[in-house]
């Protein structure tokens, strides 16, 4: 181990790794992934955790039931990824869209006047994926397709020419954990969203470093377990990297059905999460109290009464809600903003630390 860092074999080959396994970046790993979720994994029923089971909700199941069967039935995904305001017209992309379930679902969303990209590295998803564009289009009634699909890694968006500043919106369901190079994804996401987008996604998560031996494991990989981030270090990384200030939307633990699987990851626990990193430049690495406030009118779609921006976050109708300086930003800065009445000092007055915001006074 070298100042943070190890060596790592997968495959026989040796990978200079930081802590998290980010800088695994071999041909080997995403040979094993592709493997997986090309040839192994054939339904969501063969994988052998809990991270599917989470049924969506009523009006996304519908969109759901427009989509053919070949797509469904190869969904792997780990939680729902697509936020819940109104998506008209925005261009969004999706990483590790697989056969393309999330896609599909935001092709109906966006509008024939909207535009979703999905990048999958498993030439069997992506050719799912690209059999059912024509068939979807006529199905939604559309004009001309907005959906397209590209095979490449989410780490190397700039190799797919994707260009700066141009998506309002990323997905991702359940992937960032397959791949070798996490932080490299995070940078290409920050680089492709526009000023005041988001970064949407669930991923799986550990309660510590996972051992170096599990990359050696195939299984292990496919299921995410060898991959998954300890949640410390995927806070630093997106810190790191501008995503300042990451919001968790929801979470539960991940249930292991294999003994055997048991048996690898011993006292590990796993959780699957759902969170928003926004590209805002004002956001600070502590939630400050400046006195400010916002009052929700209820006009987002599918939130009339209550809307709610994380779990830590939830903003009643007509009630004006105290919120820190990060919180006021997402929601002033953003798409968010015709939604809600802005209370706020010019210039700001400055109260120290928001209350209850996980801050503490070291003097106190």
């Amino acid at each position: 181990r070298i100042a943070g860092c190890f060596l790592l074999s997968v495959h026989g080959k040796t990978c200079f790794c930081s802590y998290m396994g980010d800088q695994c970046a071999t041909n080997s790993t995403h040979d094993s992934v592709k493997e997986y979720y090309g040839k192994v994994l054939q339904t969501t029923s063969d994988l052998k955790t809990n991270v599917c089971r989470k049924a969506p909700p009523a009006d996304i199941k519908a969109k759901i039931s427009r989509i053919h069967d070949e797509v469904t039935s190869r969904y792997f995904g780990c939680g729902l990824t697509i936020p819940r305001d109104d998506l008209t017209g925005l261009k969004i992309l999706d990483l590790g869209c697989g056969a393309g379930q999330d896609c599909y679902i935001v092709s109906q969303l966006v509008g024939e006047t909207g535009e979703v990209v999905g990048v999958d590295m498993t030439s069997e998803q992506i050719e799912i994926a690209n059999k059912y564009v024509e068939y979807h289009r006529n199905e939604f009634g559309y004009q001309k397709a907005n959906t397209k699909f590209l095979q490449g890694l989410i780490e190397k968006l700039d190799e797919l020419n994707l260009p700066s500043n141009y998506f309002d919106i990323i997905i991702s369901n359940c992937v960032v954990n397959l791949t070798p190079d996490k932080e490299a994804v995070f940078r290409e996401a920050f680089r492709v969203l526009k000023p005041g987008g988001e970064f949407y996604f669930s991923d799986m998560y550990s309660d510590r470093r996972i051992p170096r031996e599990f990359g050696k494991d195939d299984e292990l990989h496919g299921e995410g377990l060898s991959g998954s981030q300890y949640y410390n270090d995927f806070f630093r990384v997106v810190n790191r990297i501008g995503f300042t200030d990451p919001r968790l939307v929801s979470s539960f633990p991940v249930t292991i059905r294999s003994e055997e699987i048991k048996r690898k990851v011993g006292h590990i626990s796993y959780y699957s999460a759902v969170y928003r990193l926004w590209k805002l430049e004002n956001l600070e690495s502590v939630r400050e109290d400046y006195g400010q406030g916002v009052r929700y009118k209820g006009t987002i779609l599918n939130s009339p009464q209550m809307y709610v921006l994380d779990k830590d976050h939830k903003f009643e109708k007509d009630k004006v809600t105290l919120v820190c300086g990060n919180t006021f930003v997402m929601l002033h800065d953003t798409r968010l903003a015709p939604h809600f009445e802005f209370f706020s000092t010019e210039p700001l007055i400055h109260h120290g630390v928001f209350p209850g915001c996980g801050a503490n006074n070291p003097f106190s």
